[in-house]
């Protein structure tokens, strides 16, 4: 007997066993949990659940989740069920009670529910295993009952879960996982400890809050976690430089603690009034991408609440911008460019979450490169002509233009990358090698890592990008380290986003309640 025809004895017969099978309590589940899973409803749902109850890690392994979902499915009808055109099985040891009333007639290799939820459960897995061991119990039942209710061969299911793993760790190509909230690559340091946020100042700049049902605002959801805490707002009419100053100069007299919520521009103007001041900082992530917090390893503001808890923290290098007297000019704790990054940047961000970092990034790339002008400059001492030049504060992963994220943040080298604009057909080389996910092999690209770097003949450049900021650019600059010159308040565990966010809920409701039985009492 050929092995294909050997393989399709065997396919049969475990078939015939499954639907002669009696499982307790299955016909009134599993043929319902089949029919949930039809064109990934379950599966976009439970996404939709991650995303609304979960944090920042839930909605990222929910994105990653629906995409590998996608590209599965795209798959599986498009490609794989036209090339191999097998028939479905016959239905007749199959019980009634447990039929669909609606069988499907497309060939039944290989099955695309299984290949969807396969894709689903890896995605969010890649992202975080707790979530995906939940997910994968709903999985492999929805995968089981389209053999149980008689749609589908093993043999079909098994090709379809094998075909959704790999949808799933294809994602990763151009669009690679971040590793957990807090890395072990972080060196702790010792801070105050806080209990209820007692003599700290917070200074928010930040319309609402990120982790509370409601959208909590940002001050009701810190004094929430930090009642004892001195919550500062940026108003419509105030300097938010002269307000992180006398925030400073409090935070000095109190406990040398200095809170910040809001964006990466904001957390940017705090490190550096805070490093000058030896405070340490404690970072609420307010802002909409939140790089920096993200890194350190606050995802949430119960993060940092937790932290200031209990006196966890790290250190962190903050990268400087110096002219030629050696006057600051800028600080930065994320990235610094000059050329045309910040416009592919903000293109990139605008795509990302519809189709990925890696296409994102290709796409921006080809439209800024339609009208950009390359600059002239020299590093240490050597002409140069470039599209771009980004330096980043710590090696950033992975190498090329869509930086997601750093291992650790104290490192003492700056991630210096450039995109060379005197090599011949240099636009279109760039173009090709981003679109075909090639670039780190581009010779055009070039990326390295250095303590300091000089930058002169900077004539042509009218302006220089840090941490979302802008700012002139000197006609030379100097770009280098303080080496672990900030402590920032970080968990040393990882902490749940659910039972964190079920603890916030519950206190805002009984606050609420609270509120309501006092305004009746008057």
């Amino acid at each position: 007997m050929a092995p294909m025809a050997r393989m399709g004895t065997i396919d049969r017969r475990w078939f015939e066993r499954v639907a002669t099978a009696r499982l307790a309590g299955a016909d009134r589940v599993l043929p319902r949990l089949s029919r949930a899973a039809n064109h990934g409803g379950l599966w976009f749902a439970t996404a939709a659940v991650l995303a609304a109850a979960g944090g920042p890690t839930a909605r990222r392994a929910a994105r990653r989740g629906a995409g590998a979902l996608a590209l599965a499915s795209l798959t599986t009808n498009t490609v794989a069920k036209y090339a191999t055109r097998r028939g479905r099985p016959v239905v007749d040891a199959v019980p009634l009670v447990r039929r669909l009333a609606k069988a499907p007639h497309t060939s039944s290799f290989p099955s695309g529910h299984s290949a969807s939820a396969a894709a689903f459960a890896a995605g969010v897995a890649l992202e975080s295993t707790r979530y995906g061991a939940l997910v994968a119990p709903v999985a492999a039942a929805v995968a089981f009952s389209r053999v149980y209710v008689g749609v589908h061969y093993p043999g079909d299911v098994l090709a379809g879960c094998v075909l959704g793993v790999g949808a799933a760790a294809i994602t990763c190509y151009w669009w690679p996982p971040r590793p957990r909230p807090v890395h072990p690559l972080h060196t702790r340091a010792d801070a105050p400890t806080l209990p209820r946020g007692r003599g700290l100042v917070v200074v928010v700049n930040s319309g609402s809050g990120k982790g509370v049902p409601g959208r909590l605002p940002a001050r009701d959801h810190l004094r929430l976690l930090l009642p004892e805490a001195e919550i500062v707002v940026l108003g419509p009419q105030d300097d938010l430089g002269a307000l992180l100053d006398d925030a400073v100069a409090r935070a000095g007299r109190l406990t040398k603690v200095l809170g910040v919520c809001g964006g990466d521009g904001t957390v940017n103007a705090a490190s550096a009034r805070a490093a000058r001041a030896g405070l340490a900082l404690a970072v609420f992530p307010g802002g909409t991408l939140n790089h920096f917090a993200l890194d350190a390893g606050v995802a949430a503001f119960e993060d940092t609440a937790h932290a200031l808890e209990h006196g966890e923290a790290i250190r962190v290098d903050l990268a400087r911008v110096r002219d030629e007297g050696e006057r600051d000019v800028a600080a930065f704790l994320n990235t610094f460019s000059i050329g045309f990054y910040p416009d592919l940047v903000r293109i990139r961000e605008g795509l990302e979450g519809r189709i990925g970092k890696w296409p994102a990034a290709a796409i921006a790339l080809v439209r800024v490169l339609r009208t950009a002008t390359p600059v002239h400059v020299r590093l240490d001492g050597r002409p140069r002509k470039l599209w771009l030049l980004f330096a980043g504060n710590g090696h950033y992963q992975p190498d090329g233009l869509a930086p997601t994220y750093r291992p650790r943040l104290d490192e003492g080298l700056l991630d210096l990358r450039t995109v060379d604009a005197e090599a011949p057909l240099a636009r279109l080389r760039l173009a090709v090698s981003a679109l075909a996910g090639a670039l780190r092999r581009s010779h055009v690209y070039q990326a390295e890592r250095v303590r300091s770097l000089r930058l002169t003949g900077l004539e042509g450049v009218d302006s220089l990008a840090y941490d979302g900021e802008t700012a002139s650019a000197p006609d030379a600059l100097v770009l280098d380290k303080r080496d672990r010159a900030l402590t920032v308040y970080s968990p040393a565990e990882a902490q749940d986003e659910f039972a964190q966010r079920a603890r916030t809920a519950t206190a805002a409701i009984a606050a609420g309640a609270t509120a309501i039985r006092a305004r009746q009492a008057r």
